[in-house]
């Protein structure tokens, strides 16, 4: 089928088998730290807090990281790094057993895990091209690589939900641990190879920093889309750390309750991938980023206006099929239009937009909350989103009035 294309690139098709199933164990790990923090603190703040902390290096060290990685062989990075997620998993399963869990435990190991997890995400954007064998399949294996994702943030949760209720955090994190097993065994079966950038050796990490950051000045077409993942970072997407509190406060759930919800924005964003899975070549993707940022705004609102479970949880679905297709557009963009010596060092900046400001973005929406109430924080979300969309539409059309004008210019 067209839709699986990318797949008949073995490489790609070993990456895909390993990351369904080590996926499943980090979205488990992840329900069941939210569902812990939230449970030793009831404070939303804190829930933020725990999350601005484990996403702080993305924010800290992404840029720089691009440079570095563009420098060497990604494949490696990425197999040191599994290794690595796999002891912090480790350790975090024997902090529970022994039942030291604590706000500082959970944050210090959810730092290093952060640490390790910027290298590995710039290093696994950047690994992608040379897994598909050139850019014809690229679009496709992006959409399959976001698909597989958000299917296991659609299964993680549920399963995690079932053991959560019923046995309790430590099983979620020991599963996690396991789930690293698949992901190692599928990387030594592949071989890669990639293209050599000998030229950047003598480079230093700052001034590839400082190269990465001029390509993007002289690509507005790209740097644009940056911008958007900022103050989408920023204001919408830490809608997702709101989630234990919309479950628990809003409409009187447990653990259950929450699993449903995490597993409706994993089923949105799945079907927002499947759908950037069919894209064509010929689509355009920026009008996509403009459509999805307007719906994620106005289903934010929508949600925060829900007075039953279902259409909350139905609005939840919706919120993550937009951010899904706002976030893959950016990707496949980036990922097919920055020349391959820049491409980790953009993905860089691509990373630390989504990954790094949404850290800051949870720090400033719980203590919004904690303010204001979880309602009027998600108004006031959606009405941010909304306000993203109309902005960017008002930049697509300077740029195109812009152009044309040029165009007539020289034609005359």
């Amino acid at each position: 089928m067209e839709i699986f294309k990318s797949l008949k690139h073995p490489n790609f098709r070993l990456h895909t088998i390993g990351q369904s199933l080590s996926l499943l164990g980090t979205w488990m790990q992840r329900i069941a730290i939210s569902w812990l923090v939230y449970e030793l603190t009831e404070s939303v703040f804190l829930l933020g807090f725990v999350s601005f902390i484990s996403l702080l290096p993305s924010l800290i060290l992404t840029p720089f990281i691009g440079s570095f990685i563009d420098k060497r062989p990604k494949y490696k990075l990425v197999l040191n790094t599994q290794g690595l997620l796999m002891l912090q998993a480790g350790l975090l399963t024997l902090l529970v057993f022994y039942g030291k869990e604590s706000v500082f435990w959970l944050s210090v190991l959810g730092f290093v895990q952060g640490v390790i997890n910027a290298f590995d995400v710039v290093g696994r954007q950047a690994l992608l091209v040379s897994l598909v064998n050139g850019k014809k399949d690229l679009p496709n294996a992006i959409a399959l690589n976001s698909s597989v994702f958000n299917a296991a943030r659609m299964v993680g949760p549920a399963i995690g939900g079932i053991l959560l209720s019923n046995y309790g955090e430590l099983l979620c994190f020991f599963v996690n641990f396991l789930s690293f097993i698949p992901v190692i065994i599928t990387l030594l079966l592949m071989k890669v190879t990639e293209e050599s950038n000998a030229n950047l050796k003598s480079i230093s990490n700052w001034q590839g920093l400082v190269d990465g950051f001029e390509y993007l000045r002289r690509s507005p077409h790209i740097g644009s889309l940056i911008v958007i993942m900022v103050f989408s970072s920023l204001f919408v997407i830490p809608y997702t750390s709101l989630l234990p509190a919309v479950a628990k406060d809003l409409f009187l759930g447990d653990e259950t309750t929450f699993s449903w919800f995490e597993s409706a924005a994993g089923l949105g964003a799945m079907i927002g991938a499947v759908n950037m899975a069919r894209l064509k070549s010929g689509d355009n993707l920026r009008y996509r980023v403009l459509f999805a940022a307007l719906m994620m705004g106005i289903s934010l609102l929508l949600l925060a206006f829900s007075h039953f479970l279902l259409s909350a949880i139905v609005f939840t679905a919706c919120v993550s099929f937009a951010m899904m297709m706002q976030n893959s557009s950016i990707n496949t963009y980036i990922q097919t239009h920055a020349i391959s010596s820049y491409r980790a060092r953009i993905m860089s900046y691509y990373v630390m937009a989504f990954q790094g400001v949404f850290p800051v973005g949870s720090l400033l929406i719980g203590g919004v909350a904690e303010m204001m109430g979880i309602k009027a924080t998600l108004y006031f979300m959606g009405a941010m989103g909304v306000l993203i969309s109309i902005a960017y539409y008002t930049y697509l059309r300077f740029h195109i009035h812009r152009r044309l004008f040029k165009s007539r210019g020289s034609g005359s």
